[in-house]
């Protein structure tokens, strides 16, 4: 039996990124020659480990790059895919995002809503940043339209001057234009703006829609509201690598080029999950039913909340959403049973009681009524698809942390 190749991945595991290249590079390995692999739990930026270059690699696959890395992986004839986003023309193949579709593709999504004006808001002096901006600010402009952009240094997860840039961002919020479609440079940028449009009195996302990137679903989900998010296909980079690496191995020649992966599309949360209404009283009854629909409330609390009519809130709710006030209370109260009954082992009576319901028949048969199908079927439908989900990422290489 041959000896399998000796492979370093030098990516991150600290991220959503990160993690979803290694599931790629493991779903190559399932159909092919397995490989042994090294790796080491690390942060994006974080140096190359000191054991990477006093050992003997048959490949390596390095999120890290660097000039004077990917010199000495030339140096020593190693063969290496390159997958930053920080660095061109570095002599070796690359597999990256393409950054600029992933801001059409924001813009797009905050087109379709209706918005005329638009901001972004990224990270001075960060490649993959700046082209994320270009393609959000070129698909706005092509739709006749103007972008505002906010931008500051890149300073890490934890450095406390955040803070600070957080205010300058409420600033630059308050003068803005509204309603209001935006786009972060990345999640976790975009979970800044939120906390920035609270301090600022802001509404999300009837006043100021938000969308980031790379789908980090935790921390999407922490966000209030949840954060919309254009999710990269980072599975198929890391397949891509794989399959590249192994044709490098094989001694095969693989021209010196940029291969960049289409994003997968947006995935739709709270902070996004809306038309553009110019009405204020329309925005400040869909925000309140938003935040209040799950405690029990009424239409006659909405109108005491925007002081207008029951006729004429009914008819601006049907000009800009299409349905009632009642309906829109139903719909979040739906949403909440949808993710009750997907991430949680509680009973029907449980979940009507924190969706607002006050008897679990009458939210049965309204389920029924509008998805189609009863809780407890949509429940194991549900449990099915993380079944499956789990299988599909915990499937793959045996890692082993740090060289043997």
């Amino acid at each position: 039996m041959p000896t399998p190749f000796r492979v370093a991945l030098i990516v991150e595991m600290s991220g959503t990124y990160g993690r979803e290249i290694l599931a790629g590079i493991a779903r190559y390995q399932r159909s092919h020659q397995p490989w042994s692999v090294f790796l080491e739990e690390r942060e994006l930026r974080a140096p190359p480990p000191p054991w990477l270059l006093r050992r003997r690699w048959d490949g390596i696959i390095c999120r890290s790059m660097t000039a004077k890395l990917a010199k000495a992986f030339r140096r020593r004839r190693i063969p290496s895919v390159d997958l930053n986003d920080l660095y061109e023309g570095l002599g070796l193949p690359r597999i990256w995002s393409d950054m600029r579709a992933i801001g059409r593709l924001g813009a797009e999504h905050l087109l379709e809503r209706g918005f005329r004006d638009f901001a972004f808001c990224g990270f001075r002096d960060e490649p993959w940043s700046a082209f994320r901006r270009d393609g959000f600010r070129d698909a706005v402009g092509r739709a006749g339209r103007q972008c505002a952009v906010y931008e500051s240094a890149w300073l890490g997860r934890e450095a406390p001057a955040w803070d600070r840039d957080q205010e300058q961002i409420s600033r630059w919020l308050r003068a803005l234009p509204r309603p209001l479609g935006l786009m972060a440079c990345n999640d976790l940028r975009g979970q800044q703006v939120l906390n920035a449009c609270r301090l600022a009195g802001v509404v999300v996302p009837e006043e100021v829609a938000v969308v980031g990137v790379d789908n980090e679903v935790v921390l999407c989900e922490l966000c209030d509201p949840p954060l919309s998010s254009v999710a990269p296909n980072a599975e198929r980079i890391g397949y891509e690598a794989a399959e590249m690496l192994d044709q490098l191995m094989a001694g095969k020649r693989v021209p010196v080029q940029e291969q960049l992966i289409e994003p997968l599309g947006v995935i739709t949360r709270q902070s996004t999950d809306v038309l553009r209404i110019d009405d204020p009283d329309v925005a400040a009854a869909v925000s309140f039913i938003r935040e209040r629909a799950c405690g029990g409330l009424r239409v006659e609390q909405v109108l005491r909340h925007v002081a207008v009519s029951r006729s004429l809130l009914e008819r601006r709710f049907r000009r800009y959403l299409g349905r009632s006030p009642q309906a829109e209370i139903r719909l979040v109260r739906l949403k909440r049973v949808k993710q009750l009954l997907a991430e949680t082992d509680l009973s029907l009576a449980a979940i009507a009681q924190l969706a607002g319901f006050v008897h679990p028949e009458y939210m049965s048969v309204l389920f029924k009524r509008l998805t189609g199908q009863t809780p407890c079927g949509y429940r194991r439908q549900a449990t099915t698809e993380s079944a499956k989900n789990l299988k599909k990422n915990t499937q793959g290489l045996n890692f082993s942390v740090g060289p043997a």
